[in-house]
């Protein structure tokens, strides 16, 4: 696998920024499973409820997005959305990479190296605003809340304490209206993959078949 191939996995899309890394595989002990949440002021949890709110309402979407990866390096590509749980992602060329989650899946496909992989929709970062409910209080729990000249940004991790890796997403308020600017994911190696949305057509009507991404007959 190439390593913009490894990289797109971190974006948001597969499992690799989920990895587990156990206390005791560490030499650690730990008595406490979970992460507590911190108790966050009426004004952050007025954000976080107004993110939540604003993610539940999503419908449908297309646009353009910019991915960096942890070395500096950019791609573009063509994203679509349809909630829940179906999002593509088609990487501009010479990548040409192909991500799409089809409501139980996220499948991926590199047409150079002519690799096919496949992971659990429900053990990716994308879960978190591709889900029927959207929850942030349950199995992804909010860790900070920062204020930003033009929105604000929500750290999430997993709440379980043995599965490291965050994702940061960034709001944008304009108008008394919200809009998801971006997100990083961070693995456990404190690695970060930054997806932009360089432009959101909110409600933008996409086709059913944008979501389905079968393994080619030529993959390996």
């Amino acid at each position: 696998m190439t390593d913009i191939s490894k990289r797109t996995l971190l974006l948001g899309l597969a499992t690799v920024s989920l990895m587990p890394v156990t206390a005791l595989a560490q030499g650690k002990t730990n008595t406490q499973p979970f992460v507590l949440a911190p108790k966050f002021s009426a004004q952050d949890q007025g954000r976080i409820n107004r993110a939540v709110a604003y993610l539940q309402a999503l419908n449908s979407g297309a646009g353009r997005f910019e991915q960096t990866d942890f070395k500096g390096r950019k791609t573009q590509g063509d994203w679509w959305l349809q909630r829940p749980g179906k999002i593509r992602f088609a990487y501009d060329a010479p990548y040409s990479l192909l991500v799409v989650a089809d409501g139980k899946r996220v499948n991926m496909w590199d047409p150079r190296l002519k690799a096919f992989n496949q992971y659990p929709l429900d053990a990716t970062p994308l879960s978190l605003f591709l889900s029927k409910q959207i929850r942030l209080d349950q199995g992804v729990i909010v860790t900070e809340v920062t204020p930003t000249t033009d929105g604000f940004r929500l750290k999430a991790r997993d709440r379980r304490r043995d599965v490291e890796g965050s994702i940061l997403m960034t709001f944008i308020e304009q108008g008394g209206n919200l809009t998801l600017g971006e997100w990083t994911v961070t693995d456990a190696q404190g690695k970060g993959t930054r997806l932009k949305l360089l432009t959101f057509n909110k409600n933008a009507p996409v086709k059913a078949d944008l979501f389905v991404l079968n393994k080619p007959k030529d993959a390996k």
